[in-house]
Parts: structure tokens; C-alpha cells; sequence
């Protein structure tokens, strides 16, 4: 005989009891459900950012995508709103309005602080030393490069500033010219743009150079006050109207040959921001530098194909020649900046060191990308 049957009233006793917490709990489960939920509103930091590009410039949208990134995984608790060039200040202005807290922060390259410090142009617009734009990343985040960054911002030049590299660019064309360029004596004279220490490269090389920012150059092409200019990919260029005023492109080059974007925060701005917002930020910057590579494959090959084929486009490639002057005139600026820079020739020797190590592996270990092209779609 089992205990339920002894006691009868006992198990009815404990089954009502049970039945009566069930009904209980199911009750507040339905209202919970039905109570409205509660949204918490969050108000968000705003940071008044502005880029060195114009609106129709692909670097500008890279600069929103960047953005786009933070404001999402932020939550609502930090908002960039990025302005296009010269809405605030002068795209060469950019970084003083950072440096004061004019602006928050902006986006741009940092060859074009060259005038403040001739070592900026190093972090993206240097020699390079045969490195990838992305195995220059590799120097900067792995190899001190960041902290040389840092020590030149704000312990050499005391700004109240906060930057950070990413985005790697693929190597730039020598430039936009009127005629196709042959040898190196066709470049004497010539009234080029350039920017940074890829200016004083020309410069060695014979061209008188001005230094102009992206939204001028196309007008001066058109207007003959210079003879022929660099800018950066096709996409870009096509966006600014190069083909309109020269159909004659010469590519590879060693001037630009590995560049990358720079996102500068004011600092105090940047260092109060929570532990978890600087985080994101540092992400996005991660997550941005992989998708600008995908989106810009994509890009700027399609770009590169429409001015070649629709808008009459000529591409030829830079002579030996030229590439080896270039090289050359390098090595010139290194020697004289370095014995006048301490900065300067740090960050050159620390970048040779990886240089040396990461390119040899490069080379070691990946085949010929031609030979493969050749192969598959060469036609006879």
C-alpha cells in the first residue's frame, strides 16, 4: 500500500497546492508580457568630425563608413557626424581645429601635416622600403610604430591629439600628365601637384611641385596652372573629374607606394570617453581597415575598367627609369632628414628593421600574381 493511499487527503491537500503555485507563476509570466516594455533613452556624446575630402569623393564615404561603424555598435551612446571638406575649416586645417577643439576629430592622411613635422609623412607616405600598405599597419600596430606616432604627436609637438592609422590604400599612380611620359628628361620643368615628402621627391627629381588639396587640383589642371598632378586611385580620381581634363594616366610608382588614412580625436575629448567606447572605436578602425580593402577592390577596379574603356583613358606604365630616380631621390631625403631629425631617423631605422624581415618573407613565400593572370586570361 503505498502512502498516497494511506492518506488520501494528504495528496489532494498537496496537489491543489501545486496546481495553486502553477497558476501563480503562469500568471505573472502573462503579465509581464502584457506590461509595456520599458525603453531606456539614451542621449547621445556627439563628436563633430570633418574629413580632408570632398562629398564625391570615395574617401569621404570611407570616412562614413568608419563612422557608421561606431555609431552602430555604440548603442546610441556615441555619435560621430562626419562634415566633408572645408564645411569647418580648410582641409588643411583640420588638424590645428582638432589640436584647439574646434572639431573633434577628423579624417585624413598624415603626409598632410608634413609642414608641422617632415616625420608625419613616414606614417603612410614614406619610402617604404618595398612594405604593402597593409604590412606598414602591421609596423604600426605590432612593430612600435603607434608609440613612435604618439611620441611625435604629443611629446615633440605637445598636440592635444589622439591618432590612429588604418585602411590600407594600394600602391598610387605616378600621376595625370598631358602626354604620355617616356624618360626622365620629360619631367624637367614640369609644374606638378604633390603633397608631403612625395613633393620633395619630385622636387630632387627636377619638377617644381605645389602642394594642393584634392578639391583644387582638377580646376588648376583645367586652368594650366600646373602642367600635371597625383592624386590616389581610380575611383577617386574619376569621382573628381581627372579624365575631363587629361586622358593620359601613368601607373605604379614608389612615391606613395603603401598609404594609409589617419583618424584623429582630440584627446581630452577621446580620453573621456568610457574604457568601453574607446574600445569600439579602436574596433571600428579594425573592422573599417577590412572593409574599405573589400569595397575598394571592388571599386576601384570597376572605375579603373570605365575610364579605360568608356572615357578614353590611356594607361601607361612609369619607366624604369623614373621608378629608379625616384628610389634614388629617397635615399637623399632619408640622409638629409634623418642628420636633422632625431624623430626622423628613428622611425626610418625602426621601419627598415621590419621592412627587412617582412618583405624578405613576402618575397619568399608569393608567387608571381601576373603569371597567374597571364595564364587564365591572357588571350593570344
Amino acid at each position: 500500500m503505498t502512502e498516497s493511499s494511506k492518506e488520501p487527503g494528504l495528496a489532494r491537500r498537496q496537489f491543489v497546492a501545486k496546481s495553486l503555485g502553477l497558476g501563480a507563476a503562469a500568471m505573472a509570466t502573462a503579465q509581464a508580457v502584457a506590461a509595456p516594455a520599458v525603453v531606456k533613452t539614451i542621449k547621445p556624446q556627439v563628436f563633430k568630425f570633418q574629413s580632408t575630402w570632398p562629398t564625391r569623393d570615395i574617401f569621404n564615404e570611407f570616412a562614413q563608413d568608419f563612422a557608421k561603424k561606431v555609431n552602430d555598435m555604440s548603442g546610441g551612446e556615441l555619435r560621430i557626424d562626419v562634415y566633408p571638406t572645408n564645411s569647418i575649416v580648410k582641409a588643411f586645417g583640420i588638424q590645428n581645429a582638432v589640436h584647439k577643439g574646434i572639431l573633434d576629430g577628423g579624417h585624413g592622411v598624415p603626409t598632410y601635416w608634413h609642414d608641422r613635422n617632415h616625420a608625419f609623412s613616414l606614417f603612410g607616405s614614406g619610402p617604404g622600403f618595398g612594405m604593402t600598405a597593409n604590412q606598414l599597419l602591421a609596423w604600426i600596430h605590432y612593430g612600435g610604430g603607434q608609440q613612435l606616432y604618439d611620441e611625435l604627436v604629443q611629446k615633440e609637438l605637445a598636440l592635444n591629439i589622439q591618432g590612429f592609422m588604418y585602411g590600407p590604400m594600394p600602391a598610387q599612380p605616378f600621376g595625370w600628365f598631358r602626354e604620355r611620359i617616356n624618360s626622365l628628361k620629360d619631367l624637367q620643368g614640369l609644374r606638378f601637384r604633390a603633397v608631403g615628402l612625395s613633393a620633395d621627391v619630385y622636387r630632387e627629381m627636377g619638377l617644381k611641385v605645389t602642394a594642393l588639396q584634392p578639391s583644387e587640383i582638377v580646376s588648376w589642371l583645367d586652368k594650366g596652372l600646373i602642367d600635371a598632378a597625383e592624386f590616389n586611385n581610380p575611383s577617386s580620381d574619376r569621382a573628381l573629374g581627372f579624365p575631363s581634363v587629361t586622358s593620359v594616366c601613368m601607373l605604379k610608382s614608389y612615391h606613395q607606394s603603401g598609404e594609409v588614412f589617419e583618424v584623429i580625436f582630440n584627446k581630452e575629448r577621446f580620453d573621456g570617453l568610457s574604457f568601453e567606447l574607446r574600445s569600439i572605436i579602436r574596433y571600428a578602425l579594425q573592422a573599417s581597415s577590412a572593409d574599405m580593402s573589400w569595397k575598394a577592390a571592388e571599386r576601384y577596379s570597376d572605375d579603373f575598367q570605365e575610364m579605360r574603356q568608356r572615357q578614353g583613358v590611356r594607361y601607361y606604365t612609369t619607366p624604369d627609369d623614373i621608378l629608379k630616380a625616384e628610389l634614388v631621390a629617397w635615399k637623399k631625403i632619408i640622409a638629409r632628414e634623418s642628420a636633422a631629425s632625431p624623430i626622423f631617423r628613428r622611425v626610418i631605422e625602426s621601419q627598415m628593421r621590419f621592412a627587412r624581415r617582412v618583405v624578405d618573407f613576402e618575397n619568399a613565400v608569393t608567387p608571381s600574381s601576373k603569371l597567374s593572370y597571364d595564364f587564365w586570361f591572357a588571350t593570344a
